[in-house]
């Protein structure tokens, strides 16, 4: 079974800051949210987390064994850096998007994303160490199949953008309706989803769904462990192995009743 930590981070009052006292360059906000992001990422990664940026002023990251600690040095560091604060709330469950249901509540009932009153909220409960298994993430990294020679080097820039977009629409709306997982690009041809317990069987369907409605052949190695950064390295090696044995699914050292696939 797995338990995931989430923290929705969300920039506090960012939508009204954006226009006051008036409109701000554009690529300046780009600079901001971009480096905003890097210096999360390093923050959680440094202890051995996990963040996505999805819309930018709103980000999710997988943060088991992070406690209320490091949240509240994470709001420190960023409130001193930028003209922006950040509000986080924590979510805990065997189900990813439940976490993340959870961790919205929390900021949702302290105040709007654009309340300009709100400021630096730290909400939720955290996973207790006594509570931690080496099963508590886990962590699917997913690959194009051949995306060089399909997208890269054959199509122009954009059309490969969509393409590999496709596909990422239809796997990130397949593993949420069906499992509860959710589902990030991050760059190049590259998904990583953060499950609940799946077994090869639930991946080898997803893959099929999102090469019959999307056209685009995935492969997927999946990793489980303690940490989000334990269970991603696990990942990242399982997908070697597909690499290099044609295979599309594995599943990297056994946790519990967690079994390497062999085909």
């Amino acid at each position: 079974m797995t338990n995931s930590q989430l923290t929705l981070v969300q920039i506090d009052n960012y939508g009204p800051w954006t226009v006051t006292p008036e409109p701000r360059r554009e690529m300046d906000l780009q600079t901001l949210q971009s480096r905003l992001f890097a210096d999360l990422a390093q923050f959680v990664g440094s202890r051995d987390g996990y963040v996505f940026f999805t819309r930018f002023d709103n980000m999710v990251a997988i943060t088991n064994g992070l406690d209320a600690a490091d949240h509240a040095l994470l709001q420190e560091t960023i409130g001193n850096r930028y003209p922006v604060t950040i509000s986080l709330s924590i979510g805990i469950d065997a189900s990813p998007v439940e976490a993340l249901e959870t961790a919205t509540a929390g900021l949702q009932r302290a105040g709007s994303a654009q309340d300009g009153d709100r400021r630096e909220v730290l909400a939720g409960e955290f996973l207790s160490e006594s509570d931690r298994t080496q099963g508590d993430v886990q962590i699917a990294h997913f690959d194009v199949n051949d995306a060089t020679g399909k997208y890269t080097d054959r199509l122009n820039e954009f059309d490969s953008f969509i393409r590999i977009e496709q596909g990422y629409a239809a796997l990130m709306r397949y593993l949420r309706e069906e499992y509860g997982a959710l589902s990030f690009f991050v760059g190049g041809d590259n998904i990583i989803s953060i499950c609940p317990a799946m077994d090869a069987d639930d991946y080898r369907e997803a893959i099929d769904h999102v090469e019959a409605e999307a056209g685009v052949e995935l492969k997927v190695g999946v990793g489980a462990a303690r940490t989000p950064h334990e269970a991603g390295m696990d990942a990242k090696h399982a997908l070697e192995r597909c690499r290099h044995d044609g295979t599309i699914v594995e599943l990297s050292h056994p946790v519990g009743d967690i079994e390497i696939a062999t085909d």
